[in-house]
């Protein structure tokens, strides 16, 4: 079997178990959802995550050794990761294809020609290198592996899945997917500008990769430095590396083209140098290094930006089992699969909320989900590839057995914004918060009390045991039989009181005989209120209060992160 069959079969299976992995990270019942498959094995395979993360905390989470296999054999035979299981780079690589299947030798040969950007993902490497040593990873940004994973969960399977509501039980939405969209759309454009364009000028993993071959013994080369005029190598070059002359073989993908195209066997894949000659990599500069180290100063205006610390956005709400601030900037990838995995959609890719360094790291929106976090879900926890969210059990979560001493994991605590909450703002009754909290005994309690309806204080009617008529209709414009209204004496006190069972025009049926005091009397019609309150001590921040408060907008009562689990900082409220 020719080696480009082969390298093209790797290319379809890798694929097709990564867009698997895409489809069963979901939480059901179906024997195709997730049960304990290694969903997280592309993105533990990745060194730049492992070396990134390592950086910045000083351990490597157990999970990422997966990453020593792709570099050792990376030292031995090159990039052969990048050729052979990128799906990526698989990707890119068909959509060049596609694109220039019909260009003439003269368009390929100026496609493929070295250029001097190729150094500039070995700039971004060491830029993002310097960031992870202060603290802040930010690889997942742009490093291949999360990025894919982050624009197939959050932009491609939505729509494929749209109206089909096969991946998940109802649609799921995305606060920033657009724009993650447009940038997986930008990098697949940019390929029909170059071949491999993202790989060959953008990618931090490639250089990475291309660093770690610098000795490999077994490359790509030819078996004598002269060579014919076809340059069918050059045509069909997907790394840029110029197989037909002196080699760049930090640059070559082992796409194996050249290898295959050569009319006369000249080039090979054998462990001495090429004959025509080789260069490590693309002409790399000091000054180039030297811009990289500004992240060295981008850190400190982060600090100083006052976005992190005690002084953070209190409305930014991180998943359960998430580590403080710190070191949770220092560990997440942004590969989204703790959003992709969320069975109620609340867990959603930040934008600006915790400044720069905090992009597409999972925040909660409890509008934009289809309930609050569920009480007995432990999913994100089990999917962080990088423990940024931590693995933890249903009994630490709910502060059960072993962990009933520290209680249960709290996200934040609710507040009642009252100049916005139907019963204190607008006198109407409303108990949702109240009755969907899941707290036993429930963290939202209420007191009651009674409150005269507007303009309808001392109106004139005729009482007839359970019978009143309002001597004019009243203007309340409210439905009064709805079980929350009561009438009384005008004047008298709520032990008078009698609930309103019936309301047709301006005549109105009591639940009991209301004593008559003459043929006209003076009545208060009064709303029972059951106003909410929070109990910080009980609440935990799940949010099935925000999700359900009826008032449209910004919600009547919402969850903010004080009081919870992760905080380091000591903002607690109890």
């Amino acid at each position: 079997m020719r080696i480009v069959t082969v390298r093209r079969l790797s290319q379809i299976f890798f694929l097709i178990v990564f867009l698997w992995f895409c489809i069963v990270a979901t939480v059901g019942t179906a024997w195709w959802q997730w049960r304990g498959w290694p969903i997280n094995w592309f993105l533990e395979l990745d060194p730049l995550t492992a070396l990134g993360t390592g950086l910045a905390t000083w351990s490597l989470y157990s999970g990422l050794l997966w990453a020593l296999v792709t570099i050792v054999l990376t030292v031995f035979v090159g990039r052969f990761f990048c050729g052979f299981v990128c799906p990526l780079g698989t990707i890119s690589q068909f959509t060049g294809w596609l694109a220039r299947r019909r260009q003439d030798t003269a368009s390929r040969l100026e496609a493929n020609r070295p250029r001097p950007l190729q150094s500039f993902k070995y700039y971004l490497l060491a830029f993002l290198l310097v960031l992870a040593l202060m603290g802040t990873v930010l690889t997942g940004l742009i490093d291949p592996l999360p990025l894919i994973y982050r624009s197939v969960n959050l932009t491609l399977a939505p729509i494929a899945d749209q109206g089909v509501n096969v991946l998940s039980e109802g649609p799921r939405y995305y606060a920033s997917a657009w724009l993650i969209g447009i940038i997986f759309l930008a990098i697949l454009g940019l390929t029909l500008v170059r071949p491999r364009f993202f790989c060959r000028f953008l990618c931090p993993l490639g250089a990475l990769f291309g660093l770690a071959s610098r000795f490999t013994p077994w490359r790509i080369g030819k078996t004598t430095d002269r060579c014919g005029e076809c340059r069918l190598c050059d045509e069909y070059c997907e790394g840029g590396c110029r197989p037909s002359g002196k080699i760049i073989t930090g640059e070559c993908v082992l796409c194996f083209n050249c290898f295959d195209r050569c009319p006369v066997g000249r080039i090979t894949f054998a462990g001495k140098p090429s004959a025509a000659g080789e260069e490590p990599w693309p002409d790399l500069s000091r000054r180039g290094f030297v811009v990289a180290g500004t992240g060295l100063l981008l850190v400190s205006f982060w600090e100083i930006g006052g976005l992190s610390g005690p002084y953070r956005n209190s409305s930014l709400i991180r998943p359960p089992g998430s580590l403080d601030e710190e070191r949770f900037l220092a560990r997440c990838i942004r590969c989204g699969q703790c959003m992709r995995v969320c069975p109620t959609n609340i867990i959603q890719p930040a934008l600006f909320e915790s400044g720069i360094q905090g992009l597409w790291t999972p925040s909660i929106s409890y509008r934009l989900g289809s309930s609050g976090c569920q009480v007995n879900c432990i999913a994100c926890g089990q999917v962080c590839p990088t423990a940024a969210i931590r693995p933890f059990s249903l009994e630490e979560k709910l502060g059960a057995g072993d962990f009933s001493a520290a209680g249960p994991l709290r996200l934040g605590t609710a507040f009642v914004d009252r100049g916005r909450c139907l019963p204190w703002a607008m006198d109407r009754p409303c108990l949702v918060c109240h009755e969907v909290c899941p707290v036993s005994p429930k963290a939202i309690f209420v007191r009651t009390e009674y409150v005269i309806v507007r303009e309808s204080q001392g109106l004139p009617a005729r009482i007839q045991g359970q019978e009143v008529e309002l001597e004019a209709p009243f203007p309340g414009g409210v439905n009064l039989a709805s079980g929350d209204y009561y009438l009384r004496p005008s004047g008298q006190s709520d032990a008078e009181l009698r609930r309103i069972d019936g309301f047709v025009g301006s005549k109105l049926t009591l639940e009991s005989s209301l004593p008559a005091k003459g043929d006209q009397s003076r009545v208060d019609i009064v709303v029972k209120l059951p106003r909410p309150y929070v109990d910080a001590a009980k609440c935990i921040g799940c949010g099935m209060c925000e999700h359900e408060c009826p008032v449209a907008g910004r919600r009547a009562i919402r969850v903010y992160n004080e009081n919870e689990s992760r905080s380091r900082s000591g903002r607690m409220l109890i």
